[in-house]
Order: structure tokens, then C-alpha cells, then sequence
């Protein structure tokens, strides 16, 4: 039993409320009232502003809820649904050297990932946003390492990740907000799957008839990575544009894209000297080679045509370092209890074919650590990705992932190298 005192509210014992009193109590609980009482609560919180201010807030939490309340008894409520994941990680590093030609320490980290959203749809469009752990300053990275900067057992720190509207009708689609990245990707290797891009996409599918061509959808949307404070064109921003066609019920997709990224600082979080414009080419595919076996090749090709020839501030021996290329061959897939998959991924991507703080930083553990941030410098190099998984449950995914890199141009007097195993837990529910 819980004690109100345990609150500091011990004003609110012996209060009691039977079903048949909060059934009455929500029939007086309107929309329009809500509203008047909201307009003279904030008049009021001019009058005691701190007061006021938190009781605005209960007052916004209670309505609502009741009003849901209401919605869900009289059978009229919208899909509102819920999910969350939960993993857990073993991680060593080796072999990790260092441009001046020192090695890093071996490594060894457990970590963990929390994550829980909430969705709700109507007919023609959903609200959403997701909640997970992960350094606020750090947006590639959603795990927390055990006991590293939260000592003798402190609280995490949890950041909003995604907050979006999203609608869909006749052909058309938008969303608006923070979510997803949107465009059609394979891998992470160009875009982390925990970055969420700040802005509005828009996409339409167009119809077709033809027994080779089964969906064709345009995509174009525009996400401010900062904001100046003045015209749009000053932002740190990215555009991106691309193409969706899928072929003979997906044995072969095409997802050619053209991204723009302006105005984006050298170094992420205050640390750069100068701001760099991208120009990026990307043209991916997948092909079904056994569909029965779910043997499936992936390529990916990048190309950056900005001219840096004439660009002082960045170094001479990496003004054409604009091309990357990713070959993957996986078989299976983990969708059902004791599915497995296997992946082999091969990756050549140079110093300016991604912006490298958007990209991943899975592959190996160079950071921006010298320059004040935590953010990865995942491009510049060439490497390999093993994974083996299995589904010890439809909710329940064991993985493992071996890495291997190699810097391509290196930043001083030794490539920087590499070697990463790691093993995941994820459960969803």
C-alpha cells in the first residue's frame, strides 16, 4: 500500500473515488473546458509563476489523460500503440593504432541500449516519439558503458531520439519533426541507424502496370543539422533527393540518390575551424540471388563531385579523396525463432565520400575526442564486417560482429588501424 505522505501530500488521504464517481467526473471533462481553464491558469501564472507554472502542467497531464480515458471506454479511441527493445553488449578492442604510431590500450566494454516509444494513428496520419539512453553529445551512440561516467551506480542520461508527424494519402506522403533517416539505405556506413534527422520529407509512389516493375517512389526532403538564427540558406543543412524502384516482386531494387550538405563545420560540437559544402552521388542496390535461401548481394558506390582542388583549408593529400564503394553478400535472415544469418561486408570509402559524424561508428574507435568531441571519424579508411545471428526467439536476437579496418591516407606518420569483436543481445517487446 502506498502512503499519500510518501508523496509530501498528505492532504490527499482518505480520498477515494469508486468507478461509478470517475465515470461521472469524466463526462464533465470537455475539450472547451479544458481550453477556458487553461487561458485563466495562464493568467494566473503571472500572478505566482512557479506555482502555476507545474500546476498548468498537472492540470495539461490530467485532462488529457482523461479525455483518453473517456475515448477508450466509449470505443472511440484511435491505435495507440507502444514498443520498446532493450540490449546488451560485450565489446573488445585491439590492434587500435594511433596516427603518431602508438597503440591504443585494449579495450573491454560491456554496454547496454534502452529504448521506448509511444505511436498514435488515425485513418490518414500518426504522431510519435521515441525515448532511449545515450550521451546527448554523442548522436551515432545509444549505449552507455557500465559504470563509465556514472559512478558508484548514478542515473543515466535518456534524450528524446524521434518526435515526428506523419501523413499519407492518395499516392502521397510527408512527415514532419525528427525521425527516421528516410531514404533507402543497406548498411549504416553512409548514415548511422541512430541518427534521426531534424526536418520534412516528402515522398510519392507512382503507379504501374508492368509485370517487370513492381513500385516506383520519389523521395526529397530537407533537415537542418544547425540552425543559424537567420535566412534558411545560412543553416547547417541537407538535402537529399532520391529514386525508389523495386523489380520482379523485389528480387532487385534500385535506389539511386543525389545528397546535399551545406555549410557543415569540419569538425562536429563548436570544434571546427572552417565549413565545408558536400555534393554526394549515391547509387545503391540489392539483388535476390536464391530467394528461397534469402541470398542477397549489396552495393553501394558514392561519389562527392565538389571541386576541393582550389580549397585551402583542407589538407592537399586528401582534395580527391571523394569516392567509396561497399560490397555486402548476407544469407538468412532473423525474422522467426532459430532463423540465422550470416554477412560478409567489404568497405573502401575515402575522406569526403560521407560526412563522417553522420555516418557509423561501429567499425572501429576513432572519435573526435582530441577536439572536444565524442562524436566517430568513420570514413578514410578500407575494412571488413563478419556477422553471425540467430534468433533465439521471434523477439530474442544473439549477434556477433568481428571488425577489421585499415586507414586509407593517413593523418600522420602511420595509417591508423583497427580490430573490433562484439557480442549483442537485443529483446524486443
Amino acid at each position: 500500500m502506498v502512503n499519500s505522505q510518501d508523496f509530501g501530500t498528505s492532504s490527499m488521504e482518505g480520498i477515494i473515488l469508486s468507478s461509478n464517481d470517475l465515470d461521472s467526473c469524466l463526462d464533465l471533462f470537455h475539450w472547451s473546458r479544458l481550453f477556458q481553464l487553461l487561458v485563466f491558469a495562464g493568467v494566473l501564472q503571472f500572478r505566482c509563476r512557479a506555482f502555476w507554472r507545474w500546476s498548468l502542467v498537472v492540470l495539461v497531464l490530467a485532462f488529457s489523460s482523461a479525455n483518453l480515458w473517456a475515448q477508450v471506454k466509449s470505443g472511440s479511441v484511435p491505435a495507440v500503440s507502444f514498443a520498446a527493445d532493450f540490449r546488451f553488449r560485450l565489446e573488445q578492442d585491439w590492434n587500435s593504432r594511433k596516427s603518431d604510431g602508438t597503440f591504443r590500450d585494449d579495450r573491454t566494454r560491456l554496454r547496454y541500449r534502452w529504448r521506448a516509444g509511444v505511436q498514435y494513428q488515425r485513418s490518414w496520419y500518426r504522431v510519435g516519439f521515441r525515448l532511449r539512453t545515450g550521451d546527448p553529445r554523442k548522436q551515432q551512440d545509444p549505449q552507455l558503458t557500465l559504470g563509465s561516467g556514472f559512478a558508484e551506480f548514478g542515473l543515466l542520461p535518456i534524450g528524446l531520439e524521434k518526435a515526428y508527424f506523419r501523413g499519407k494519402w492518395s499516392g502521397f506522403g510527408f512527415w514532419l519533426g525528427k525521425n527516421t533517416f528516410p531514404f533507402e539505405k543497406s548498411n549504416e556506413l553512409f548514415w548511422s541507424d541512430n541518427v534521426y534527422p531534424e526536418g520534412f520529407f516528402l515522398w510519392k509512389g507512382l503507379g504501374t502496370k508492368s509485370e517487370l516493375v513492381d513500385t516506383v517512389q520519389l523521395k526529397l526532403g530537407h533537415f537542418i543539422l544547425s540552425a543559424s538564427g537567420k535566412s534558411l540558406d545560412r543553416d547547417a543543412y541537407f538535402q537529399g533527393g532520391q529514386v525508389f524502384i523495386s523489380f520482379l516482386e523485389r528480387r532487385l531494387v534500385l535506389f539511386p540518390a543525389v545528397y546535399l550538405f551545406r555549410n557543415v563545420p569540419n569538425i562536429p560540437d563548436g570544434g571546427g575551424s572552417y565549413t565545408m559544402d558536400y555534393s554526394i552521388l549515391h547509387l545503391g542496390s540489392r539483388v535476390h540471388l536464391l530467394k528461397k535461401k534469402l541470398l542477397q548481394l549489396e552495393f553501394d558506390y558514392y561519389y562527392n563531385f565538389r571541386d576541393y582542388s582550389q580549397s585551402d583549408s583542407i589538407p592537399f593529400n586528401l582534395r580527391d579523396q571523394k569516392s567509396g564503394m561497399v560490397l555486402g553478400l548476407s544469407l538468412g535472415s532473423l525474422k522467426q525463432k532459430k532463423d540465422w544469418l550470416f554477412k560478409l561486408s567489404y568497405a573502401h570509402l575515402q575522406r569526403y565520400s560521407a560526412v563522417d559524424f553522420m555516418a557509423q561508428n561501429d567499425w572501429a574507435r576513432w572519435d573526435y575526442s582530441s577536439f572536444g568531441s565524442p562524436d566517430g571519424r568513420l570514413t578514410n579508411f578500407k575494412g571488413i564486417e563478419v556477422v553471425v545471428g540467430y534468433a533465439i526467439d521471434k523477439r530474442a536476437v544473439l549477434k556477433t560482429k568481428f571488425y577489421l579496418v585499415e586507414q586509407l591516407v593517413p593523418y600522420g606518420i602511420e595509417k591508423e588501424t583497427g580490430s573490433r569483436i562484439r557480442f549483442d543481445l537485443d529483446v524486443k517487446f
